[in-house]
């Protein structure tokens, strides 16, 4: 086994998982915490002896952690070199690989660099912007910290697991057990009321009511109270993960507070391991799972992300949700597709073609410029517009994973998932897509001088025939 593996940001993910603090995983691996940094920085290479006591520590094996993790960082790096802004860099592919296996602080510093430019030049550079809407530096230290993280956080999880335990499996079930046990443990009522277009919930009467908008659906309903009862009942937990993250603050707290809260409501409404077993048995079957722990599509695909407790983990999958206009609100991968980061993903990929089929599932064998193929299925579905004139927002959820793992999936049933014939060329973005020959580009490619031919026409300006 090679003892100079880059594997810092795998040993940060485990940690965090855990709660636990550099000075504490430290402590109980015999180093120092500043030795530690520079591991998890990829500053210094780990010996075999500390990377088996590592293993040891997490309780996983050896060489799940010996595992490159430089993959994603390589592809966000691509996507923002193919920026017009380094047009004239003469950036090779090998050069962004090299500098994000050789020196990947330097990197995602660089990242950083560029999200603060692309901030500055969005709608209202001179004002702060929404931590909730656009490419906000926030919202990527955010993503990024979920995805260091494997979106698996065990104290979390057993934090959901306590208050599971404390609510019960009363007669009346488990949202009145969740509202009973509100009310008995911090004194706050649960109400339906008409609340304000776009609020989900509001604390009213001096913090004795807990208002629901009773235009939700019922599934959203009882989220939204399982999420106050988290930020209620785990602040201490929430509170511990961020303070021993990396994330900016205190301008990302707010934002990571309410994702994590989410995250423990989803774990409320469906527990590990009854929903672990649950997607085992009908194979991942969507639907079914929605309707059997009453939440959304959308709910359940999340939910499927996070399977990944050691000695119980799930199928690695990838989410992104995007809406008709190519704006990207949330990704994750663990396939080990590369979502964009500043873009719109490619217009071949099924997330897109969702909408023209709406509330059907959608399913597509994709294959990257690089060979590697996934198993992807897609479902576009409408938020809001439950009361008469309210606006409704047109999204589409798709959810996937490397081909190897298809056929733990029912939607692979009867697909040809080792045709090669049968994959869609897709990419990652129009600028750093080699594929020069694609009839549905939207920009040049950033290796390519773009130049016209009087002498013959194709069908797509930035389109380049191969020989």
């Amino acid at each position: 086994m090679r003892a100079d593996l880059q594997i810092g940001g795998r040993i940060r993910r485990l940690r965090r998982q855990r709660g636990l603090s550099q000075a504490k995983l430290a402590e109980a691996l015999g180093i120092s915490g500043s030795y530690l940094n520079l591991i998890e920085h990829n500053r210094r290479r780990i010996t075999v002896d500390l990377l088996f006591r590592v293993a040891g520590q997490f309780g996983v094996e050896p060489g799940e952690l010996a595992e490159s993790d430089d993959t994603r960082l390589s592809g966000d790096l691509m996507e923002m070199f193919g920026d017009e802004v380094f047009a004239d860099a003469d950036l090779t592919n090998a050069d962004v690989r090299d500098l994000a296996s050789h020196n990947p602080a330097v990197g995602r510093a660089v990242l950083k660099l560029f999200d603060r430019l692309r901030q500055l030049q969005g709608p209202g550079a001179a004002q702060p912007r929404d931590v909730s809407s656009g490419h906000n530096v926030v919202t990527e230290a955010v993503s990024d910290y979920l995805q260091e993280s494997g979106n698996y956080f065990g104290l979390l999880e057993e934090a959901a697991e306590r208050v599971r335990r404390d609510v019960g499996g009363g007669p009346d079930g488990f949202e009145e057990g969740l509202k009973t046990y509100l009310f008995n443990v911090f004194g706050i009522e649960t109400r339906l009321a008409s609340l304000p277009d776009g609020v989900v919930r509001r604390i009213e009467d001096g913090g004795r009511v807990l208002s629901i908008a009773d235009t939700l659906e019922p599934e959203s309903g009882l989220f939204a109270v399982a999420q106050h009862v988290a930020l209620l009942s785990a602040q201490t937990e929430i509170m511990t993960l961020i303070e021993n993250s990396d994330l900016p603050q205190p301008d990302a707290v707010p934002l990571a507070r309410s994702v994590l809260a989410s995250y423990i409501a989803a774990a409320l409404v469906m527990p590990y391991e009854a929903f672990f077993i649950a997607c085992r048995d009908t194979r991942y079957d969507i639907e079914r799972l929605a309707r059997r722990f009453r939440a959304s599509f959308e709910q359940v695909c999340h939910r499927m992300t996070t399977l990944q407790r050691p000695g119980m983990s799930g199928i690695p999958l990838h989410l992104v949700r995007t809406d008709i206009a190519g704006n990207i609100s949330k990704r994750f991968s663990l396939s080990g597709i590369h979502i964009p980061r500043h873009s719109g993903a490619c217009p071949r990929w099924n997330i897109y073609g969702a909408f023209l089929n709406p509330g059907q599932i959608n399913i597509q064998l994709s294959q990257m410029p690089d060979g590697q193929r996934y198993f992807c299925i897609a479902k576009a579905v409408t938020k809001g517009g439950h009361a008469h004139h309210a606006p409704r927002r047109h999204l589409s959820i798709g959810l996937g994973c490397h081909v190897s793992h298809a056929a733990g999936m029912i939607y692979a049933d009867g697909v040809d998932l080792s045709a090669p014939a049968g994959a869609v060329p897709i990419g990652v973005g129009c600028r750093i897509c080699p594929r020069r020959e694609c009839g549905q580009r939207a920009h040049p490619s950033a290796d390519h001088r773009f130049v016209i031919d009087d002498g013959q026409r194709m069908e797509n300006l930035y389109m380049v025939r191969t020989p």
